[in-house]
């Protein structure tokens, strides 16, 4: 610990002394910095009452849009924040007990100046777009998002400090665009049963608005976003005058139905190769009162989500993949603050998926000397099904956002034979389970927060139940000028290990972090530490990469945001870190790193860079040896440099590149070459035309000379492996490795309206590990190479195809046709090839499994019922 207080110390030193150094600024220049740094005052906005109804037209040719105030005189953000808009544009909101309706003209100087590209929903591609923001409790802290573009294509999002930015969100609302000489108009239509507020008689709102004019890449918002402070929802507008609104009953109902084919080439005697499938459930949506909802749904089927991007795993650490389940991502930043929770953990990989052939009965001899086979695994789920998930969130008017989430898996049972008599059981690996999170989220003034989550999982039967609970805070000042933020998380797991009567190991742990920061300015920096104890354990419903540590850092920020020289802005950073084993208190690394981007003005260019330098590093975690601290392997100093750059997406075709080259220094322990590591990618992207584009990337990475953990798979019967087998866990192989990778994903879109699309995406990944040599770990970093001749050369090879075709037939309902095509291999010894070709070929051969599906969602409002069934 000692070793940290000096290491804060100096850190704190060092800022200090570089303020310090820093040469005076000049009075004028300090005013403007200043101003830079401060928020904008507060625009306001007059929305109008309406007795008659609005024509969703995209045409503003009603009387009474000529009655309500106008928000003109935008303030440019990108790529020059500060200049008033040159083409004017003009909002209008009206409103009535259901809806909030915004007309929005944006003037220009031709049509061709207008770009309008088609794409899916809440993508906005290649074009003009207009936005309005809504901040409905005024917190400051949390809002929504509407956006349209000139196409009519919808886009929606959430605000949060959890979730920044949000776009999996989806609420039901309508637009409609047109074009007028040389303006384009927009008409959004949100009724309120798309958002929450209070029942106060009169709402006071954030608001803002938001233009894009992508011929000249140039943004703008209603009330100035400046990038030089803090924060987005604190620095919106208000509306006023909403009056005598009351939040709706939010009631509706998305039942769904859905079939499946799916083919695989067993070409085995009694196994089909093609099976059908039929499903359906439901999604329900409930506001409970004003300010919470409650989602559940019901039998869900998540068969139609896009394929996982599977990779060769040579880390300590499992592989986190994307979460792409809607209910999962959609309404979740309450649910992921503090990073508590991984979603993919719901319904994930049985906990005794690996276990199952270790409770097979083994083959033996009888007594006529003949031998009797035993039994064989017929069938073992992957995935666990959910029968339900529920999440009851939202947000009182005094800024208290509550979160409950659960949800149920049922048994998971894995089907083995004898292989003798043909008899069949099931082998149980997944008990009945709950997951359940609740989160209390009290928004303070100042952008600043304090927050307390628990997650907890359940498991019926004799295993362990987890319990995790973190606080989490963030204290601005009055200007939003400086922070501390911190968090403190206890794990608590107890019972069995699943499948044995041994206890749980890791029942108690903890992390802690605290941080000092400036937050707004040209100039920013942040001082921090933290602890993650040795039995931390937030695996059953987060991830965790690596606990058992102490961590310091040190991160600077210097930004230009305003035009100079040739370039329209200039970010860059610095960073200083190190990072102590917490049990026993040992060495692990440090590291030094900085970075920039600037984007050039006239051809829109962006390039950039970074640098780290890291002295030698201990690895505790890559030999597997539990607890940690006897073994570890030793990475020798070393030095990366990479750079990337990228066009004008604007073009028809533009183009993303990036490489990188890391040198190591000599390792003079063994004879051995020096390590080195290189990687490229290329991403070019055509537009034939508004409504279809390409899109392909290529990414080449090889890794020499790596020295990497070889223990796993050691087969007692082999000479080579049956002494270390013999005397594992305490020797540990190591090999010296050659690990190229290379994947290709192609994808293509065609836009037939703003409702209709279809996408298609294709991608081969493959992996080849060539190892040189082999040594003995010791204890203290020490190798010796031994005589180990086994080939453990391998080569991964995955493939994937997602064709997607989806049809918003009506608002918030959806015909979706998926084909989904994917197969994948794995070569050992001598099969592996780092031939590409080979493997491209190896690949295509293999067989495939393909899966078609058709899913049809039909959204039902009960509101829209009411006034249907009044009117007949």
């Amino acid at each position: 610990m000692n070793c940290c207080r000096v290491f804060l110390l100096a850190c704190l030193l060092f800022v200090c002394g570089a303020l310090q150094a820093q040469t005076p600024t000049p009075p004028a220049a300090a005013t403007v910095a200043t101003a830079a740094a401060t928020p904008a005052p507060k625009r306001q906005l007059q929305a109008v009452r309406i007795t008659e109804a609005i024509k969703l037209d995209g045409q503003l040719d009603e009387a009474i849009w000529q009655q309500a105030p106008i928000a003109t005189d935008f303030i440019q953000n990108r790529p020059n924040p500060g200049p008033h808009e040159k083409h004017p544009t003009e909002v209008r909101i009206l409103y009535d007990d259901a809806n909030l309706y915004i007309g929005a003209v944006m003037h220009d100087v031709a049509q061709d100046s207008i770009m309008r590209e088609l794409s899916p929903r809440d993508d906005a591609g290649n074009t003009d777009f207009f936005g309005i923001f809504l901040d409905t409790y005024h917190d400051k802290i949390n809002g929504y998002g509407f956006i349209v573009t000139t196409g009519g294509v919808q886009m929606d999002s959430r605000y949060s400090p959890a979730g920044g930015e949000d776009f999996n969100w989806n609420a039901v609302w309508d637009a409609r665009t047109s074009m007028r000489g040389t303006d384009w108009i927009a008409e959004l239509r949100i009724p309120y049963s798309a958002i929450r507020f209070s029942n106060a008689s009169e709402q006071l709102w954030g608001l803002n608005f938001m233009r894009q004019r992508k011929r000249d890449n140039q943004a703008f918002f209603w009330n100035e976003v400046k990038p030089a402070v803090d924060g987005f929802v604190n620095q919106w507008g208000e509306l006023r005058g909403l009056r005598d609104i009351k939040p709706p009953l939010r009631l509706s109902l998305t039942p769904y139905v859905s079939a499946y084919v799916n083919h695989y080439p067993y070409n085995e005697q009694g196994t089909r190769n093609t099976s059908t499938s039929f499903n359906g459930g439901a999604d329900v949506k409930w506001g409970i009162n004003e300010s919470f909802t409650l989602d559940a749904t019901l039998v869900p089927d998540f068969g139609q989500v896009q394929s996982d991007n599977q990779v060769l795993n040579l880390s300590p650490f499992e592989v986190q993949f994307q979460e792409n389940r809607q209910f999962f991502t959609e309404g979740t930043e309450l649910f992921n603050k503090g990073n508590l929770f991984y979603s993919r953990r719901v319904g994930a990989t049985p906990i005794g998926f690996g276990n199952v052939d270790g409770q097979l009965r083994q083959g033996e001899r009888g007594p006529d000397g003949q031998r009797r086979p035993g039994e064989a695994v017929v069938s073992n789920p992957g995935v666990t099904r959910l029968l339900n998930a529920t999440k009851v969130s939202g947000r009182t008017k005094q800024g208290l956002g509550i979160g409950v989430f659960n949800a149920l898996s049922n048994d998971v049972y894995a089907t083995v034979r004898d292989s003798v008599n043909g008899q069949q059981r099931e082998v149980l690996t997944q008990p009945f389970s709950n997951y359940n999170i609740m989160v209390l989220d009290q928004s303070l003034k100042n952008n600043s927060y304090v927050s307390l989550i628990n997650t907890n999982v359940t498991r019926w039967g004799s295993t362990y139940d987890a319990n995790v609970t973190g606080g989490l805070f963030r204290f601005a000042n009055k200007k939003n000028a400086y922070a501390i933020d911190g968090r403190l998380v206890y794990s608590r797991r107890r019972g069995t290990v699943f499948g044995s009567e041994q206890q749980i190991d890791d029942q108690d742990g903890y992390k802690y972090q605290i941080g000092v920061s400036k937050i707004s300015g040209n100039f920013t920096w942040q001082v921090g530490q933290g602890i993650e104890s040795d039995k931390y354990n937030p695996n059953d419903l987060g991830i965790l990469f690596g606990n058992n540590n102490i961590s310091q850092f040190v991160n600077f920020s210097y930004n230009k945001y305003k035009p100079f020289w040739k370039v329209n802005n200039f970010y860059s950073w610095w960073s200083l870190n190190h990072s102590l084993l917490y049990k026993p208190t040992r060495y692990q690394n440090a590291n030094i790193a900085a970075g920039f981007n600037s984007t050039f003005t006239k051809n829109f260019l962006t390039v950039g860079a970074n640098f780290d330098a890291n002295p030698v590093t201990h690895d505790y975690y890559e030999p597997r040896q539990y607890p940690l601290g006897d073994y570890y392997v030793r990475v020798p100093a070393n030095v990366n440099l990479g750079g990337f750059a990228s066009s004008d997406y604007r073009k028809k075709l533009a183009w993303d590149v990036n490489a990188g080259v890391r040198w190591y220094a000599q390792d003079e322990r063994l004879v051995r070459p020096r390590r080195m590591g290189y990687g490229w990618a290329i991403s070019p992207r055509y537009r034939v035309n508004n409504q279809l584009n390409f899109r392909y990337s290529l990414d080449w990475n090889l890794r020499q000379n790596q020295i990497g953990y070889v223990n796993g798979d050691l087969n007692t019967s082999l000479p080579d492996d049956a002494d270390f087998r013999r005397n594992y866990p305490t020797d540990v192989l190591l090999g010296r490795r050659r690990v190229l990778t290379v994947t290709n994903t192609l994808s293509g879109a065609y836009t037939f309206n703003n409702r209709m699309s279809f996408t298609i995406r294709t991608r081969h990944y493959t992996s080849t590990v060539t190892y040189r040599d082999f040594a003995r770990l010791g204890t203290n970093g020490q190798e010796t190479l031994v005589d180990y001749r086994r080939n453990r050369d391998n080569t991964f090879n995955a493939f994937n195809v997602d064709a997607v075709y989806s049809w918003w037939f009506a608002p918030g309902s959806q015909v979706s046709i998926v084909w989904k095509n994917a197969s994948s291999s794995f070569l050992e010894a001598n099969e592996a090839t780092p031939l590409y070709f080979n493997n491209l070929n190896n690949t295509i051969n293999t067989p495939h499994n393909n899966n078609v599906s058709i899913k049809i969602l039909y959204y039902l409002d009960y509101l829209m019922l009411k006034r249907l069934g009044s009117r007949s």
